[in-house]
């Protein structure tokens, strides 16, 4: 394995992670406030290390799935590590514990809390604590892809190991212009939303943090009652940005060089709206038929559904409260997902239709044993590696929520909490049900049940894959048995 490069692509993360920890520092200046001097001395501590970390230029540029894979995972870890130092320091999350659970659940986008009181928070903290939603939204190694100079495909191996789905592709042949042409979309679209939140006489303050979590899809609020004292129009406005950024970027890219009947046609963004429009359906009149008043249910419907699916995970009303179709219709989104290649999270819509394909072809099968049927997606054939890739993902995926369940079942709680707990979590939702219900938080999980739910977190937000593979002994062996080879005469 090529450690050099692991250990520069690390070194650069820690110095973009420092210049970004500066906008907090901006924030607390215009609002007056000493913990910003926490932030700066972070952000200095992290620049150091990572100039340390990558003045020296690797030998070798070129390196693989594997090498991606860990460096992706320590990436994270490293960001999560540095940017929940302020939160600690400054004594405004006092456990270490709990500042890293913030901070991680930030940066994967998750926006499980363990506040109890988040309008108790400086403007700076709320700041920073909205916008590690905006960073990991699109990836902090995919805006790094336009700065390192890798070769050999080694881009590519990178992207696949951060970004979300059970494929990523080039939209065009350079990956740095892929990687800018996705930025370029995330920024504009995240502009857009304030000026229309401005619009509907949001401070700007309000505005930028909620977008930060819409664009995101994480979900931290700045109010402790999340979106439900904001107007109607307000939103009206972040249910569909919410809904938007879960949808594939590839659909954009195709609209934007006006391409539209190939963004139309693409069938995973047509089944995820499919579920969308039947899942607000029911419960609009499932709300409708308990409270009346077809304007609020019809927005609290909307809303719900698309900041579950998305896994955002804002909230304008207790859905906790709501009736079990309700309830038992908004886990099975928890599971379900947004697009593949977008911000949200969750097992992604694209798995459903090749595990669906996948059943059907096995169930023609047995009627038809000589038969040969292609899985085919937009009239594609499916290949047999993503098919196994699939597979594979759901077995690993039931076999991490099983253990993350039982792990964290010895203190007692319901197993309604605990299960949408670790379904919130690996999902990269925020909210659950009972204890973990919108109006409740996760603090009182004890530490070590607070890291299980970490890890589930960074699992989920990796696609799995990249974080259990630094568990794997071989890699390490291998490593190791090459540095040795290396230091024998």
């Amino acid at each position: 394995m090529n450690t050099s490069i692991i250990k520069y692509v690390l070194g650069y993360v820690l110095k973009i992670e420092a210049a970004l920890l500066l906008l907090p520092c901006v924030v607390a200046v215009i609002y007056r406030e000493s913990q910003g001097w926490y932030y700066l001395a972070v952000a200095a501590a992290s620049g150091l290390i990572g100039y340390l970390m990558s003045r020296k230029k690797p030998a070798d540029f070129v390196f693989f799935l594997k090498e991606g894979c860990v460096a992706t995972a320590f990436s994270w870890i490293f960001l999560s590590f540095f940017g929940c130092l302020p939160f600690y320091l400054s004594g405004e999350i006092p456990s270490f514990t709990d500042a890293l659970f913030e901070t991680i659940s930030g940066f994967t986008t998750t926006g499980a809390s363990i506040l109890t009181d988040v309008e108790a928070l400086s403007q700076c903290a709320l700041f920073w604590r909205s916008f590690t939603h905006w960073i990991g939204g699109m990836g902090v190694l995919v805006f790094l892809l336009m700065i390192i100079p890798l070769s050999g495909g080694s881009h590519i191996n990178l992207m696949r190991a951060e970004s979300p789905g059970p494929s990523v592709g080039k939209l065009v042949p350079n990956v740095k212009a892929t990687a800018r042409i996705l930025y370029i979309i995330y920024f504009g679209m995240t502009v857009l939303e304030v000026i229309l939140l401005l619009l509907c006489k949001a401070p700007l303050f309000d505005a930028l943090t909620i977008s930060f979590g819409t664009a995101g899809t994480g979900g931290f609020g700045i109010k402790n009652s999340s979106i439900a004292d904001y107007s109607s129009a307000f939103q009206w406005v972040v249910t569909i940005f919410m809904i938007l950024f879960g949808v594939n970027f590839n659909a954009y890219y195709y609209m934007l060089f006006r391409k539209f009947r190939k963004a139309l046609s693409m069938e995973e963004v047509k089944a995820y709206f499919g579920v969308i429009a039947v899942a607000i359906a029911i419960i609009f009149f499932e709300i409708w038929r308990t409270t009346g008043g077809v304007a609020t249910a019809l927005r609290d419907a909307a809303f719900q559904v698309g900041s579950i699916i998305t896994t955002t995970g804002y909230s304008t009303a207790d859905f906790d409260q709501w009736t079990q179709t309700c309830r038992t219709i908004l886990v099975l989104l928890m599971f379900i997902g947004a697009c593949a290649g977008s911000t949200g999270g969750g097992i992604k819509v694209s798995r459903f239709i090749i595990l669906v394909k996948t059943l059907g072809k096995e169930l023609n099968s047995y009627m038809h044993p000589k038969s040969v049927r292609k899985i085919k997606m937009e009239g594609k054939p499916i290949e047999h590696e993503v098919v196994r890739s699939t597979n594979v993902y759901f077995i690993t995926f039931v076999l991490v929520f099983a253990a993350s369940l039982f792990a964290i079942s010895f203190e007692g709680k319901d197993l309604v909490t605990n299960f949408t707990a670790v379904a919130a979590t690996i999902n990269n939702i925020g909210p659950g049900l009972e204890m973990v219900g919108p109006t409740q938080n996760f603090s009182f999980f004890s530490p070590f049940s607070k890291y299980v739910l970490m890890f589930d977190m960074l699992a989920g937000r990796l696609e799995l894959f990249p974080l259990l593979l630094l568990f794997y002994p071989p890699i390490w062996t291998e490593t190791i048995r090459r540095k040795r080879r290396k230091l024998l005469p």
